[in-house]
């Protein structure tokens, strides 16, 4: 066989339980060597209140979080 590579199509996602929680999770990745893969926001485009933020950890795995409640 081959040996495994990091996948540009795989993602591991997390469900948060607040937007707080996805912008914690985003600063959190960074300060611990991770790469923005798209900062904290809204993304209309899965649904009006998908909000996400995307990043790389240092081994370069693609990693999300993702709240659908609206903002408090």
């Amino acid at each position: 066989g081959q040996p495994a590579t990091v996948g540009n199509g795989t993602m591991v996602s997390f469900l948060a339980p607040s937007r707080a929680a996805v912008d914690a999770f985003h600063a959190a990745a960074l300060a611990h060597g991770g790469t923005d893969e798209g900062g904290p926001g809204l993304r209309p485009q899965y649904g009006p209140q998908f909000y996400a933020a995307y990043v790389r950890d240092p081994d370069g795995n693609k990693l999300n979080a993702v709240c659908y409640l609206p903002a408090t």
